[in-house]
């Protein structure tokens, strides 16, 4: 049977090193699991692979649609499944790699995906509540009707939470339940990258900081004179808002830069919702305390045929 690798964890850990590594050691690509680097343009911020990364192993899903452009959970695994099968035809091993819970799920786990077209009306009254600061309410009601998907989504993730709600308007079927599961047809191996919680604010300050050097600021008003605007989802992400702020001169550089580490911080706390520390399936290595070897001893006994 085929083999697939995956690398999951919290933003900032370490994810895209690691598969670029096991990709050249391995003889892998890599499939993009990052919800963010599908869009084009948007590179600093998203801390995408650069052109250098990408040359030395081909990667997949990235650089896919452009940040005025609606791009679904079900466009995703479509892309990833079809690049993946094609890596595996090559004789290569597909490596996904990402913290975007969803993303990841939806292909390890083989996810049947709603094909439930938007309602355009239905959608417009949420937003519209949202707007006058119903969000929570929203969430609320979510909780009442499908408890599993509103423990999975952020209370501040309005788009998802109206997206989860559509979907029981339309179907009448909660969207947890709609999500049926069918397993890929290959063998997997999933590595979880961790660091204790001060390790991990620590390296995402370093990197926040970094995108700050990189130019992110020059980056978000390079997209705003492409006319994009921070209404689409692609723009509301974190670091490309607080950076619209501070040209709206709503927040100082200072501020942003803080706030961008704050929201980040909680972001990477959210993503261990999706990615639990006690899950059997995820080969767990503190990024402080595990060597390469006790990563790769597993990882070769996989890939040799054993199980683990």
């Amino acid at each position: 049977m085929n083999r697939l690798l995956g690398i999951v964890g919290p933003t900032g850990v370490g994810k895209s090193h690691m598969g670029i590594q096991l990709a050249q050691a391995l003889g892998g690509e890599i499939v993009n699991a990052d919800s963010r680097q599908v869009y084009r343009f948007m590179d600093i911020g998203t801390a995408k692979p650069t052109p250098q990364e990408r040359a030395m192993v081909p990667h997949h899903v990235i650089d896919v649609v452009s940040p005025n452009e609606n791009f679904s959970l079900a466009q995703y695994q479509q892309l990833a499944v079809r690049a993946i099968e094609d890596i595996q035809q090559r004789g290569k091993l597909p490596i996904v790699v990402g913290g975007s819970g969803q993303y990841v799920w939806s292909v390890l786990e083989g996810w049947g995906i709603p094909r439930v077209a938007p309602n355009p009306e239905f959608r417009q009254g949420l937003e519209e509540r949202a707007d006058m600061g119903e969000g929570d309410k929203l969430h609320e009601e979510l909780n009442a009707v499908d408890p599993e998907a509103a423990e999975r989504i952020d209370p501040r993730n309005v788009r998802r939470t109206i997206r989860a709600l559509e979907v029981f308007n339309e179907t009448e079927t909660p969207f947890s339940q709609l999500q049926r599961k069918e397993a890929p047809p290959s063998n997997i191996f999933i590595v979880g990258l961790t660091a204790d919680r001060e390790e991990l604010y620590r390296l995402i300050d370093i990197r926040v900081n970094r995108m700050i050097e990189l130019g992110l600021v020059d980056e978000v008003k390079r997209l705003m004179n492409r006319g994009f605007n921070f209404d689409m989802p692609a723009m509301s992400s974190i670091g490309y808002r607080q950076i619209g702020h501070l040209l709206n001169d709503e927040l100082t550089l200072p501020g942003a830069i803080q706030q961008i580490k704050f929201e980040t911080h909680r972001f990477a706390r959210q993503q261990y919702t999706w990615f639990r520390l006690e899950d059997t399936r995820i080969h767990w290595a503190d990024i402080q305390r595990t060597s390469d070897a006790q990563i790769m001893g597993p990882l070769n006994k996989f890939l040799r045929g054993s199980n683990t």
